[in-house]
């Protein structure tokens, strides 16, 4: 490294240079800023991410040096952002920047624009502060925390968006940028303040850590606020989301500024924030409450006081959803279920604690909304947002709903979802009714997998939906997206409750130890297998390689092919069929999967496959004459004898 330090360096000044209006306006102005490409970036929000990236890469091999170029250009710029107060003229009410010629217009719109990119820049490099280098950076990561702050600060108490100027639209733009990176470069610093915080839990001292995290919510509850620009407002959220989830202090919730943000998202029902940030704000006020404080013992958790909380932030967060018996309006289901997913699926990973927390909040709230989906059947797309909250909540939280409520729940939708439901919701394809299919399907593959005897007597239930009613709807339809739904959980109804179908162990099986092998079910097995195999005589390629896949599985833990209702009346249709596309080239793509599979449904029984199937099979080849086949017989040379015969 030593060899080459010079040249980094030379190369990181060179980068730096490259990415500042100051220095390079005309070419920099002619990069797009405005149409996204496929992965949501700007050309010049590409262009700069590029150039950051190598940045970092200099920083991991030089840290101290990245550090000492980088850090002297960005205090340039902010001396000029943190100067601008002086500029700012009141007029009455309304306050003006009094900066008018064109050309320092000219030039502070440059250092505005680099100040935002050199912002991005030290949010990238959070991470080599942090883990094994935190005490020995400790320093310079305390400087760039407390300069961020302190910026941050200056932006939410002077609001340059609100300042009457000479360009506004291109100045106003350039001001709520750098405030917005402002927060985001701090947000990046979140998981260096996490580790601070379990520091400082250890030492007596935490003035220090206390004074960043108190001036931090100072800068970011102000900003939560409808009239705040929306870009600006988003900053504001996702950094109050970090602070409650990946710093957690112990004293977040107790702050007069978070305070201020319980009472505006309880009390203030009639000023909601746009859905996108209502939803953030909400999550970062419920896991505050509810994520364990970490270095803190279980006595010191304070649960109880933190459950009652919890309890009234969310009967509040519903109080118009639950105003029965008149039904809420569409928006009101829409709002409060989007938030209440994004809770529930924030602790979906989380310790038993929490999450028996949050649902104790949120039961009513699920009652109700299984109470409402009769009476919304017929609006696909407000029971697209009721399954989707009730997939959330099987995924997260089915230990903590119970046995009895979730067979409420599965019986409730069984009943709705009748033949004539299904196929208006199906056929009309890529539509909210099929998004609603879709996720019942879900909630099923989650319901049958879960292991033991739990959900068992639903099965036969389950079955009968994906077999008599889903299946006949689909089967010679293309329906992409609920075909491959249902085919996942016929197989999960396979793979995860076998001894539904099978008695027998594996092992007695293969042995053929003369036993008969127990079914039960047998019907509803041959109707899935049937489901599988013609699925196979179908174009739809995706399909195909899923079922194909899954039927390899199903042989690989449960040894599908060698059961003896599959080998005597399966078997050959399948081979005949894999085969026969084989054969037609409709699916070469699929060539090495087709091949392996059949090689293992063949070798159950080789000397049958030789001496049965083939004859038969060239006999059913069209434009050949015997000799042909004769010869194409004998040229398959017989790969192996099962050891079985």
């Amino acid at each position: 490294i030593l060899k080459y330090k010079d040249a980094l360096v030379l190369l990181l000044r060179e980068v730096l240079n490259r990415i500042q209006f100051r220095l390079n306006q005309s070419q920099l102005e002619e990069l797009d800023d405005e149409t996204l490409d496929d992965d949501q970036q700007t050309e010049w929000q590409r262009y700069l991410r590029q150039s950051l990236e190598v940045v970092a890469r200099v920083m991991e091999l030089l840290p101290s040096q990245t550090f000492s170029v980088l850090f002297p250009v960005l205090q340039e710029d902010l001396d000029i952002y943190l100067g601008l107060q002086q500029f700012i003229v009141r007029s009455g009410p309304s306050r003006r920047l009094n900066i008018t010629a064109e050309a320092d217009c000219r030039k502070l719109h440059c250092a505005l624009r680099d100040l935002s990119s050199l912002l991005q820049a030290v949010g990238r490099l959070a991470e080599f502060f942090t883990g094994d280098v935190f005490t020995t950076r400790f320093n310079d990561a305390l400087a760039i925390v407390q300069r961020l702050v302190e910026v941050s600060c200056y932006g939410s108490q002077i609001c340059l968006y609100d300042v009457e100027m000479a360009v506004p639209s291109v100045l106003k733009p350039d001001l709520i940028d750098v405030h917005a990176q402002s927060l985001a470069a701090l947000q990046a610093y979140s998981h260096w303040l996490a580790q601070f915080c379990g520091e400082v839990q250890r030492q007596q001292d935490q003035t220090q850590f206390m004074d960043l995290i108190t001036s931090s919510m100072a800068a970011t509850t102000p900003l939560i606020n409808a009239k705040v620009p929306e870009k600006l407002l988003l900053s504001a959220c996702h950094l109050l989301v970090s602070m409650a989830t990946t710093v957690r202090p112990v004293f977040l919730v107790s702050l007069p500024a978070v305070q201020n943000i319980f009472n505006l998202i309880t009390e203030n029902h009639n000023h909601r924030l746009p859905q996108e940030a209502q939803v953030l704000v909400c999550r970062a006020l419920s896991n505050m409450l509810l994520l364990p404080w970490p270095s803190l013992p279980e006595a010191e958790q304070q649960w109880p006081n933190r459950s009652a909380n919890h309890a009234r932030l969310l009967s509040s967060l519903t109080h118009q959803y639950r105003l029965l018996p008149r039904p809420p309006s569409k928006a009101v289901i829409q709002q409060t279920l989007c938030v209440l997913k994004d809770l529930v699926d924030s602790i979906s990973g989380e310790a038993t604690k929490s999450r028996q927390i949050c649902y104790n909040s949120l039961q009513e709230s699920v009652q109700v909304t299984l109470a409402l989906f009769p009476h919304f059947i017929q609006q696909p797309d407000v029971t697209d947002e009721m399954l989707s909250f009730f997939l959330t909540l099987f995924q997260a939280l089915r230990v903590q709903m119970g046995v009895a409520f979730t067979e409420q729940i599965i019986q409730t939708f069984l009943s709705m979802f009748t033949r004539d439901q299904l196929a208006v919701s199906i056929l009309q394809e890529g539509s909210s009714g099929s998004k609603v299919v879709q996720k019942f399907l879900k909630i099923l593959q989650v319901v049958v997998q879960e292991p033991g005897q739990t959900f068992k007597p639903l099965l036969p239930s389950i079955l009968s939906l994906c077999l008599d009613q889903v299946y006949p709807i689909v089967a010679e339809r293309s329906c992409p997206d609920v075909k491959a739904e249902m085919f996942e959980l016929l197989f999960q109804i396979l793979h995860q409750n076998w001894r539904f179908f099978f008695k027998s162990s594996v092992l007695s099986s293969v042995q053929r130890t003369g036993a008969e092998e127990l079914m039960e079910n047998q019907a509803q097995f041959i109707a899935a297998m049937q489901a599988f195999g013609q699925s196979f005589l179908q174009p739809d390629i995706h399909i195909f390689k899923q079922n194909l896949s899954y039927l390899e599985v199903l042989n690989t833990k449960h040894k599908l092919y060698h059961r003896k209702l599959f080998r005597n009346t399966m078997l050959f249709h399948f081979l005949n069929v894999l085969l026969q596309v084989l054969l037609h080239k409709s699916h070469d793509l699929l060539q090495d999967d087709i091949t392996l599979a059949l090689y293992n449904m063949a070798a159950v029984d080789f000397q049958a496959f030789y001496s049965s199937f083939l004859p038969e099979f060239l006999n059913g080849c069209q434009g050949l004459d015997p000799h042909q086949r004769t010869t194409l017989a004998r040229n398959f040379r017989p790969e192996r004898v099962s050891e079985h015969d």
